[in-house]
């Protein structure tokens, strides 16, 4: 019987064991591994050829596709994407090889993922998922991780938004607020990680709090302690710290 050679990577044992436990009930499943890093896998990968990996994006260090971009092409197996952050799931859209389980996921998606990776190995067509694959960590090396589309989850929809269409973002707590033109809209993720997806030359990180399209910029105003103020164009009014005065000046 045909065994589908499997490493599980992520940074939480919970998850893991998840995992590993659904895994279980697979006849045609041989789990090779479990690792909480990028590092220790990708060593893994190149030792033991899996055919499918399992594979946390949000992970300290070395994050899922600084991961992959580390693993050989010709090691390259099939990959699932599992992360808490939706804002990764277009990258994975993008790549129609690969399927992206959100967590917390139920059986019924796992089964569902799992079936489509088995029946892309079962007919040998690793080496299409390879191509695609590198496409997109090319495209993730020439772009540096930049996007033009954030998708947003909202009432049970999910549509998406355009990054130019964005004037500027602020934090809210565990989540980010996004603000275009008249409209707010809320996507988890922190301030930092969406700093890393947009791009530098029209983003730029004005306060610990909020990051300003600089095309939406209509003016500078000097205000207290050597911070200034920074005026759209819709009319909002934003401050701009003094540690962070230099980039917005450089690119302006």
């Amino acid at each position: 019987m045909f065994r589908i050679k499997t490493i599980i990577i992520d940074d939480e044992p919970l998850a893991r064991d998840k995992i590993k436990n659904l895994l279980a009930q697979e006849k045609d499943i041989r789990i090779l591994g479990e690792y909480g890093n990028g590092y220790d896998a990708v060593k893994a990968i190149h030792e033991s050829n899996p055919h499918l990996l399992f594979l946390d994006i949000q992970m300290p260090g070395m994050d899922g596709f600084e991961t992959l971009q580390a693993i050989h092409p010709d090691k390259m197996p099939t990959i699932i994407f599992v992360t808490a952050y939706d804002q990764y799931a277009l990258r994975a859209f993008e790549v129609h090889a690969l399927d992206y389980l959100l967590k917390p996921f139920d059986k019924e998606r796992f089964q569902q993922s799992l079936n489509r990776a088995r029946d892309l190995i079962q007919k040998k067509v690793i080496g299409e998922v390879n191509l695609q694959l590198m496409d997109l960590l090319e495209n993730l090396k020439e772009n540096k991780q930049r996007t033009s589309r954030l998708m947003i989850k909202s009432g049970g929809k999910v549509f998406f938004i355009r990054t130019n269409e964005i004037d500027w973002i602020e934090a809210a707590g565990n989540y980010i607020r996004l603000h275009v033109g008249e409209q707010t809209h809320l996507m988890r993720s922190t301030m930092s990680e969406m700093e890393k997806q947009l791009d530098p030359k029209t983003f730029v990180r004005i306060h610990r709090s909020s990051i300003v399209n600089i095309d939406r910029v209509r003016e500078l105003q000097p205000w207290f302690n050597k911070e200034y103020r920074v005026i759209l164009q819709t009319g909002a009014k934003l401050t701009l710290s003094r540690n962070y005065r230099g980039r917005l000046q450089n690119l302006l």
